[in-house]
This record gives structure tokens, C-alpha cells and sequence, in this order.
């Protein structure tokens, strides 16, 4: 049996503490034998599920967590470019490098003469850049595999940054009434008739995308306001659950009536 490894001394300042995050992954890489067979798409999905947690931890305002699951994908980030390393792909040197590369040539309004006024500009001279770096649409940036709710805010973030973008809010709102309007008219439910599901679809995500448009002019992140409600409804179903509970009775057989009662206990908690 071989002797422990050494255990790398906390770091006291950001680059002596990445470094020693590097020796760890190095040594686990090397030695620990669930560590020595991941691969990147074996992360891919456990980098997913980080992620979304950072994003529950920054929605509750917990900075303990936010801080471990920072860690959580910094680790990823590093084991990412431990196996390219491997494959000779790329190192984390470079990895770093092409980020501080980046981050330099879309702020010329720091590192070098541009002037702007304002944040608006700075977006517009970000897209204005990605262009010229190569890249066919403004639209290309944004990923295909992003929850449709979220890839509709960005898109039109991307739009807007090279102007193509509604001038006033209100309308905004004037197209939201309009898909609102278009949708009652051709799907009223209460006729109780077959509609055509497929154009029908097509209509009700014509009025979300408006609904998230107009959440960005009155600068409201839809994905989390969305996030939110999911987040306090679950809360006052559950509260209702335990109610029902307490009274040995199921869900099911209780009345609307019967359960409105504790669910408007459930707003006041």
C-alpha cells in the first residue's frame, strides 16, 4: 500500500489557491479511479446540474451556497481542460489566456480609444465585434440546446444589440394585447370545439415571446420571475399537502372549496 499524498497548503491569494486546485485535479486525474475515467461527455450532464444549482442558490440569495457551487463548476472548468490536455487539444494556460484575448478586443472602450456613452453602446460594440470576428448572424451566439424561455430573451437581447428592437414600451404592450387578442379570437375554449393544435401552439408562443419581450423593457428577467412563482407555488401546495394531511384526508377528496381555504393561509405565511 502506497503512502498518502501530500495534501496541497491552502492558497492566500487567487493564484496560489488556483494553483492548488490544479495540483489536486492533476493528482485525482491520476490516481483516484472514478476521476481516471471521466471523459467530457460523462461531465457534460453533472456541469448541467451544477449549474442549474448556482442558479437556485443565486434565486434564494444564499451566498454560502452560491460559493460551493462556484467551486463546484470551477472544478468542472479545470477537469474540462485537464482532459483536453490529455488529448493535446488545449491546456488551461490557453484556456485562460483566450478569455483575458477576448475580454480585451470586445472592450476597446477600455483598452484602447473608442468612446461610449453608455451600456447600450457597449452591447452594440460587442455584437459589432463578433461579426467582424467571423460569426455569420448576431443570432449565432445564442445555444441551441437553451430552455426555449431563456433562448427567447436572448435572442432578442442579441437583436437589440445591432438595433433591431422596439422603440418604446408601450409598444411592446400594444403587441402583447394583440397576441392576446389574436389568441382569444381563434382559440375562445369556452365554445368547447376542436381547434387546431398545431396553429394554436403557434399562436401561444407568439404571445410569450411578446410577454418576454415587454419583460425586458421593463427590465424583468423572465426566467426567473417564472423560477420565482414556480418556487412560491410549491411552497403553498405543499403547505396545503400537510394540511390535508393533518386532517387525514387525501388531496383528491377534498373540495376546491375546502382546499382554498388553506391555500390562501398558505399567502399569508
Amino acid at each position: 500500500m502506497s503512502a498518502p499524498n501530500s495534501i496541497p497548503t491552502a492558497g492566500n491569494d487567487p493564484a496560489s489557491a488556483f494553483e492548488r486546485l490544479l495540483t489536486i485535479i492533476n493528482t485525482l486525474r491520476e490516481q483516484c479511479p472514478w476521476d481516471k475515467k471521466q471523459t467530457m461527455e460523462t461531465l457534460r450532464h453533472l456541469t448541467i446540474e451544477e449549474t442549474y444549482e448556482l442558479s437556485d442558490a443565486i434565486l434564494d440569495g444564499d451566498m454560502n451556497e452560491i460559493k460551493k457551487e462556484l467551486g463546484d463548476i470551477m472544478l468542472h472548468l479545470v477537469f474540462y481542460s485537464r482532459i483536453a490536455s490529455e488529448n493535446k487539444s488545449f491546456t488551461i494556460v490557453e484556456v485562460l489566456n483566450g478569455i483575458c484575448e477576448k475580454l480585451i478586443h470586445r472592450h476597446p472602450h477600455i483598452y484602447s480609444d473608442v468612446i461610449v456613452e453608455d451600456e447600450a453602446e457597449v452591447k452594440r460594440n460587442w455584437e459589432q465585434l463578433k461579426l467582424k470576428e467571423g460569426n455569420k448572424s448576431v443570432l449565432e451566439g445564442v445555444p441551441a440546446s437553451l430552455p426555449a424561455l431563456i433562448k427567447a430573451s436572448r435572442i432578442q437581447e442579441k437583436a437589440r444589440g445591432v438595433g433591431f428592437d422596439w422603440e418604446e414600451k408601450a409598444q411592446v404592450w400594444e403587441k402583447v394585447e394583440e397576441e392576446i387578442q389574436e389568441f382569444r379570437n381563434e382559440f375562445n375554449t369556452l365554445e368547447n370545439i376542436v381547434i387546431n393544435k398545431e396553429k394554436a401552439e403557434g399562436e401561444f408562443g407568439d404571445l410569450l415571446f411578446s410577454l418576454i419581450n415587454y419583460a425586458r423593457f421593463i427590465d424583468i428577467n423572465p426566467e426567473d420571475a417564472l423560477e420565482r412563482t414556480n418556487k412560491k407555488f410549491i411552497k403553498r401546495f405543499q403547505y396545503l399537502e400537510s394540511k390535508a394531511k393533518e386532517l387525514g384526508k387525501n388531496l383528491k377528496d377534498m373540495s376546491l372549496a375546502e382546499m382554498d381555504i388553506f391555500w390562501n393561509e398558505a399567502k399569508n405565511i
